[in-house]
């Protein structure tokens, strides 16, 4: 017998069962292939983002570090600041000072500041911080003879430190590597080391309050810069009465500040 041929509507649903499921199959080759590749992306993608990473990683380890260091000096590897403050001033550091010596210590290695002991008060007596000064001077260098001193005074702590100057000789002469005075009842008429606060010359040829003493000495005008504001009537008699405003600005004064922060580092270096 021959095979019978089917009915054209089975023949037809044959195929609507049929046609359903192998498109299902294909389809989800499809998606195998699709996965699969996917697969092998993602994987070549982590595998590159790694090898980024490392390659990262060795090249930070391989870069130099960036160091930011602060100055030594040849000449003075080891210093200490003696800062002497004015009357009504509390024990401590001046804030006549403030901001330059927080600028010097950054800049050069080696520094220490001493606050010179004594009581700044209005009676005027400062032959305590005078001796204090020369105290401090000498006892270091007896323990480290090439100790470098930069000497600081503001008002009653300025004359204080002229009247120490006398008294370091020798090798102290030598190891005070400069002096700066603001407000300073001693500032004599004339000197070369007279500045006003800003660098300028209008308080050059005025007397402070006590100029009739010694003041500076001649040997220590080039290791000086005693700064005077205008119109401060402790340093300029001539153009200001006592303790007033302008002898009040030096610790908000830009240029005073610049002024001993720029003397200090010349001298030290």
């Amino acid at each position: 017998m021959g095979r019978r041929s089917l009915p054209l509507f089975l023949f037809r649903s044959r195929l609507l069962l049929i046609s359903p499921l192998t498109s299902s199959v294909f389809t989800l080759l499809q998606l195998s292939l699709v996965v699969d590749i996917y697969q092998s992306h993602s994987k070549m993608v982590k595998l590159t983002s790694a090898f980024i990473a490392l390659a990262c990683a060795v090249s930070s380890c391989m870069a130099s570090p960036v160091v930011t260091e602060r100055a030594v000096s040849a000449t003075c590897p080891r210093y200490t600041i003696i800062n002497t403050r004015g009357t009504g001033e509390r024990q401590g550091p001046s804030t006549g000072f403030t901001t330059m010596n927080s600028r010097i210590t950054a800049q050069l290695q080696g520094g220490q500041i001493y606050s010179t002991v004594y009581a700044a008060d209005f009676s005027q007596q400062s032959s305590a911080g005078t001796a204090d000064i020369v105290r401090k001077v000498t006892s270091t260098l007896a323990s480290d003879p090439t100790h470098c001193f930069y000497l600081e005074g503001y008002s009653q702590g300025a004359a204080a430190t002229v009247n120490a100057l006398e008294r370091l000789t020798g090798n102290a002469f030598d190891a005070v590597k400069g002096v700066f005075l603001i407000g300073n009842p001693e500032h004599k008429s004339g000197l070369a080391c007279n500045v006003d606060t800003n660098g300028g010359t209008t308080t050059k040829f005025v007397n402070g309050l006590s100029a009739f003493g010694g003041g500076i000495a001649s040997n220590w005008v080039s290791k000086t810069l005693d700064v005077c504001n205008y119109g401060d009537g402790v340093c300029d008699t001539t153009h200001g009465y006592g303790i007033n405003a302008a002898h009040l600005a030096y610790p908000r004064s830009t240029g005073t500040q610049n002024q001993g922060y720029e003397f200090a580092i010349k001298q030290l270096a």
